[in-house]
């Protein structure tokens, strides 16, 4: 925010893992929050994800491209209402091939195929657990971005899901981007901070849009 005293400024929180703030203007958050809501509504809308254990996620969730469920992939929602996961647009791709870019420098960005969103939507009570994203055949950076109230992002290292981490305040238009060594570490969010959304957004509760290559054979 133009307002604080000492402007946040871009991190390398791990070896290639880069907190970039404000990378996404209020404009450009608006047109995401519009996409995000359509993509919510059913059919292969906003779901709950329950675990194989049985339990329940807090963070809701959409996908686009490839439906993720605990611990794969699919084309066709397969734990909601079986309707066909909604299609993942060319320009999510390049938006994902754009921040890894800017984040990490265009070698990083060449080649990238991004084809799978996943958009949990957190409420003030929501959390997510310590967990990596390891169901994709690609090694291509993760790209999240950040809509709405600010978030207690905690990354931390491929081994373990307990420390050495680094607690990282993400907030709306912020983005977060992982890939090399950090590809596969662990991360979560322990705690959401309510009503802490830019007044102009009209969101209540946090979006996070994440992106992925998935690295699996083009449907036929």
């Amino acid at each position: 925010m133009d307002s604080e005293l000492f402007p946040r400024e871009r991190a390398q929180v791990a070896p290639g893992a880069v907190h970039v703030p404000d990378w996404a203007d209020p404009a450009h958050q608006r047109e995401l929050l519009r996409a995000c809501r359509e993509w919510a509504r059913p059919p292969a809308g906003l779901r709950t994800v329950r675990t194989p254990g049985g339990g329940a996620m807090t963070a809701r969730q959409v996908c686009l491209g490839w439906h993720w469920y605990p611990y794969a992939y699919a084309r066709t929602v397969s734990d909601g209402d079986g309707t066909p996961v909604k299609p993942f647009p060319a320009w999510l791709g390049e938006l994902g091939r754009r921040a890894v870019a800017d984040a990490l420098g265009v070698e990083q960005a060449a080649g990238a195929a991004y084809d799978i969103a996943l958009i949990n939507f957190y409420d003030g009570d929501a959390r997510m657990g310590m967990h990596r994203d390891a169901d994709e055949k690609s090694d291509a950076p993760v790209v999240s971005l950040s809509l709405g109230d600010t978030c207690v992002f905690r990354f931390g290292n491929p081994r373990t899901r307990a420390r050495p981490y680094t607690d990282v305040e993400l907030r709306s238009g912020d983005l977060f981007v992982f890939g090399g060594p950090s590809r596969l570490a662990y991360h979560g969010v322990p705690r959401v901070l309510p009503g802490t959304a830019p007044a102009g957004l009209g969101l209540t509760g946090r979006l996070n849009i994440t992106l992925r290559v998935s690295g699996f054979p083009a449907a036929t």
